[in-house]
């Protein structure tokens, strides 16, 4: 038996935030107590004075050790969950990505071989990636029998993963049978694709014309037609990484009670203005949705303030500027789309939401925890500081201080897009199943 106790702390959750010790048995919380005092020599102290006790972030978006035609990205599970440990996040969902025909279980024991270097838990989405009526019953085992509980669809890259809106709405009725959540990256891929062909016959093929070929109508017309089919379909359906004040207005125009709503980050930080430069190391802003305007990133802090967005993750998924995405130096298709952000997800929402008044202490725990626990069918051992949950703990210094750099960083990349960013707000002690796993220096 191992006892670690946490004394003198702030414990903060989703929905409240008090003065209390924090009592961890092994891998579980076992006490929460104005004041716990043990006679066992054993136990091990952290005294958390002035610093908050928050649960374990979730990211539930990331790509890590995705295959590419560049190669895949340059963070694996185990780097890439080094770095989400250093971010304070301990929980990660990434993604089965098949293969044109591929068997969807068949896709899931693989990725579950890559994934079995993470440091930290993870959960997967199951691509949908193509469509037949077979996909029905693979579905209705992954669920049953697998523990699966959302379904990664994409509308953009037609061509290699993406699929069409009847697909979709076929995706949706299978889905919805087993009360099961489809998730989609909304953007119009036919409209993307004939952007990109029109520029490139133009011979504007440098990196801003990537974000060009991606304006926010895409985003917004894609958006439109997958609420239109929720409705219908009655399916529970998560937006990934909104990027656009027009995604939100529709959004709010349709009201759905099973729609749930992510963004990223960079979306909220980063603008673009970043693409004006024609240097090509801009190509690290490479992303799709891409960054949008002033006005988009203080529309979504808005919409974060008013609970109408329910989850912030970083779709992590970089790539080196040398050997990836130079692949792209003359024809901006061919960048590899990505970027890094797992370890700094918690820290750029507490000091540029937080510390600036846009959000409330309990709304960044229930954007960076709570909330993708309760979406992803995780709560019952997650996203709450709570006896019978597990000891995923982190301990937060609210005066730490930190300049993000590729000098300091633990993602594994030759480029960071938050390069020179000030951060207030640290994961001092990071706690991982019981045990320590990560101390600030």
């Amino acid at each position: 038996m191992s006892l670690l106790l946490i004394k003198n702390g702030t414990v903060v959750n989703a929905n409240d935030k008090f003065e209390a010790d924090v009592l961890l048995e092994d891998d579980k919380i076992i006490r929460i107590e104005k004041s716990i005092v043990l006679s066992e020599v054993s136990v091990k102290v952290i005294d958390a004075m002035g610093k908050y006790i928050i649960p374990g972030g979730i990211d539930p978006h990331v790509h890590l050790d995705l295959p590419t035609p560049a190669g895949n990205s340059s963070d694996d599970f185990y780097s890439g969950s080094r770095a989400a440990l250093a971010g304070g996040t301990t929980t990660i969902i990434d993604f089965v990505t098949p293969s044109h025909g591929e068997s969807l279980i068949k896709a899931l024991h693989k990725r579950k071989e890559v994934a079995a270097t993470s440091c930290i838990d993870y959960a997967l989405h199951v691509g949908i990636c193509w469509w037949d009526a077979s996909l029905a019953a693979e579905i209705e085992y992954c669920i049953k029998h697998k523990g699966i509980t959302s379904f990664k669809t994409y509308l953009a890259y037609k061509g290699s993963i993406g699929i069409t809106y009847d697909e979709l709405y076929d995706v949706m009725k299978v889905v919805a049978r087993f009360n099961a959540t489809v998730t989609v990256h909304c953007e119009d891929g036919d409209k993307v694709a004939a952007n990109q062909q029109q520029f490139f016959r133009e011979g504007k093929t440098s990196v801003r014309f990537h974000a060009l070929s991606r304006p926010a109508e895409v985003e917004a017309d894609a958006v439109e037609k997958v609420l239109q089919m929720a409705a219908a379909t009655e399916c529970k359906v998560y937006l990934v990484h909104i990027s656009a004040a027009k995604s939100m207005d529709i959004i709010h125009r349709y009201n759905n009670k099973k729609l749930r709503v992510e963004t990223c980050p960079h979306y909220l930080v980063l603008n673009e203005k970043v693409y004006d430069s024609d240097n090509f190391e801009t190509a690290k802003y490479v992303m799709s949705p891409p960054l949008r305007s002033e006005k988009d990133n203080e529309v979504l802090w808005q919409q974060l303030a008013a609970n109408h967005i329910d989850t912030v993750a970083t779709d992590h998924c970089p790539f080196n500027l040398i050997g990836q995405k130079d692949a792209g130096r003359h024809n901006f298709i061919r960048i590899p789309n990505g970027a890094g952000s797992i370890e700094y997800r918690t820290s750029l929402l507490f000091t540029y939401g937080v510390l600036s008044g846009k959000i409330s202490l309990c709304q960044w725990v229930a954007l960076t925890s709570g909330n993708a626990a309760g979406i992803f069918g995780i709560s019952n051992t997650k996203g709450s500081i709570e006896v019978g949950k597990d000891a995923d703990i982190v301990i937060w210094n609210p005066d730490k201080e930190k300049v993000i750099s590729i000098e300091n960083q633990f993602q594994h990349c030759d480029s960071n897009i938050y390069e020179g960013f000030q951060l207030k707000g640290l994961p001092e002690t990071v706690i991982f199943k019981g045990k320590i796993d990560f101390v600030y220096d």
